[in-house]
């Protein structure tokens, strides 16, 4: 992996290759913004983006009143989060002709784009246009992380930061001891957004101590301690403009954390413990606290919900960087930018592993390790591709074939399942048929955007009203307010099912599967998301198969 480079493909020349890569990848990255901007609104409302639509009305309210109205400051607990993506959000809603909700999941199709396209340019730069490609594409078919981009108000956003935040790291690495001034920009940019969205940004530092070991280690060997101390110092130095500028930044779009200098530790202490009543969530076929999930918790779910060939690259990607790590050959920058690749895919999964905190909602606080995975399995492909070229260059063929049948059956899986497809499950799992008795798939609950619109149709089609002088009652198992706002005025809900015309259940472990007329199902791959059931005339007792928490 030390000497990628760019003639990875055997084609005509090197400048060929380059050209044709990057041009492929412009046109992945137009692909992907077209396919989003048209299916955006299929996306529907998760447990909190309602929360976060009030955060956001709360934060504007702060900073138009002059900072007299702080009720952003200690609402719920999203006041220790940043409220950078839901401002924007609600300051986009008000230019465009949009609903609020709506104009959520634009903003996240436009956050995922800008993360595709850092990450892509992350991975050119650490290993050419071949690993950049490869990393776009294996990025831009996670199912996860793609799905997530859309709804995900707080990780997807975190994680774009921590991409950015990578790629001034990698940088600085690249031109130590004088980075540039658009270096220094991007990490103090990429600071700002990260620490701004999520506390956990500042794992980069972490990143960035033990990473730079290898090339501080050689600056003292080859300059002397004096001078490469000098050579140090200067670097702090010339950072304090690009940090500075990441402090105004996080303190913009997370103003509690600057309102005390301990705020961020205190945010620190209390994402340490759990912070909420327990509940249970299927793992494994078995219903746990999510307090009590067990070590093997992210590692397996990682390996069943990401697509295989990412598996198997990034598993090769950390193989490969471990053993170029001790080699003398390879230069010390190089080591100190995968150093922090691997740190950046790794540390924050072997510590949780380790430290065993609250786990629950799958993997989606940890999608922000997705990006530096696609990065390695991107430089591994090209490594691959590059040792074939010059030692078995009639398998290349085979090789690449593989590696696009591996990316045209997450891109199947992704059709199939949208627009869910956050609730991926790999062939390894069985996909998400295979998942659904053992996993928790919509946890999320945005099947009931698609189950709304299907009740109203039905009624339309049957051209039913309410009872006279009141709107149709509907009991729902899963999340009120989003079930609520895909609804519309026309209904009233609320989890009693005595009184209710209709009841709409998640397929998920915790809602009953009721004996009355189905009146809405939604399926993909023969697995229930959600369905509507008439209980007109009919006595339920309830819809949760378990005692609520």
């Amino acid at each position: 992996m030390s000497s990628i480079t760019t003639s990875a493909i055997d084609l005509p020349s090197r400048r060929s290759v380059d050209r044709t890569c990057d041009d492929l990848a412009m046109l992945v990255l137009a692909v992907v913004a077209v396919v989003a901007g048209l299916t955006f609104r299929d996306y529907g409302l998760g447990w909190d983006d309602y929360t976060h639509a009030e955060y956001a009305d709360l934060l504007l309210r702060m900073y138009g009143s002059g900072f007299k109205d702080t009720g952003a400051l200690s609402f719920a607990n999203l006041y220790m989060y940043g409220g950078g993506f839901d401002m924007a959000a609600a300051l986009l809603h008000k230019v465009i002709p949009l609903e609020l909700f709506e104009t959520r999941r634009l903003l996240g199709a436009i956050v995922g784009v800008i993360g595709l396209a850092v990450t892509w340019r992350l991975g050119r730069r650490v290993g050419g246009p071949v690993a950049g490609l490869a990393t776009l594409l294996l990025l831009a078919l996670c199912p996860t992380f793609y799905g997530h981009m859309f709804m995900n108000p707080k990780d997807a956003p975190f994680a774009v930061a921590m991409a950015i935040l990578m790629l001034g790291l990698v940088r600085l690495a690249e031109e130590y001891p004088s980075p540039s001034p658009r270096t220094i920009l991007i990490v103090g940019l990429g600071s700002g957004l990260s620490l701004g969205s999520r506390v956990l940004g500042g794992l980069a530092l972490i990143y960035a101590l033990i990473g730079f070991i290898p090339l501080l280690a050689e600056e003292f060997r080859t300059q002397g301690a004096g001078e490469a101390a000098r050579r140090f110092a200067h670097v702090v130095y010339v950072l304090v403009p690009g940090l500075v500028l990441g402090y105004l930044i996080m303190g913009l779009i997370w103003p509690w954390s600057i309102i005390e200098p301990g705020n961020p530790f205190q945010a620190v202490t209390y994402f340490s413990h759990f912070f909420e009543k327990p509940w249970k969530e299927m793992f494994d076929g078995a219903l746990v606290s999510v307090p009590d999930m067990p070590w093997s918790y992210l590692p397996t779910l990682f390996a069943l919900q990401l697509p295989e060939v990412l598996l198997g690259l990034t598993l090769a990607g950390v193989i490969g960087s471990f053993v170029v790590l001790p080699r003398k050959d390879v230069t010390a920058r190089r080591k100190t930018i995968l150093l922090m690749l691997m740190l950046a895919a790794m540390l924050p999964l072997v510590t949780a592993m380790v430290k065993r905190p609250a786990l629950y909602n799958g993997i989606r606080h940890f999608i922000f390790v997705i990006p530096p995975m696609t990065v390695l399995a991107g430089l591994s492909f090209a490594w691959i591709m590059n040792w074939l070229g010059d030692n078995k260059r009639s398998w290349q063929p085979a090789v690449l074939a593989i590696f696009l049948f591996g990316l045209l059956l997450s891109l199947g899986e992704m059709i199939r399942l949208h627009p869910y497809q956050y609730t991926h499950f790999n062939h390894i799992a069985g996909t998400v048929r295979g998942a659904d008795d053992r996993y928790m798939l919509d946890y999320w609950g945005l099947a009931l955007k698609q189950a709304s619109d299907g009740l109203r149709d039905q009624l339309e089609e049957r051209q039913e009203g309410p009872p006279p002088g009141r709107k149709w009652k509907v009991a729902v198992c899963g999340p009120q307010r989003p079930a609520q706002v895909a609804l519309g005025p026309d209904f009233t809900i609320g989890w009693d099912s005595h009184a209710a015309d209709f009841a709409m259940t998640l397929g998920e472990f915790y809602c009953k599967g009721l004996t009355a007329p189905v009146m809405v199902e939604i399926k993909r791959d023969d697995v229930v998301f959600a369905r509507v059931y008439d209980i007109r005339g009919r006595s339920i007792s309830g819809l949760l198969s378990i005692p609520a928490p």
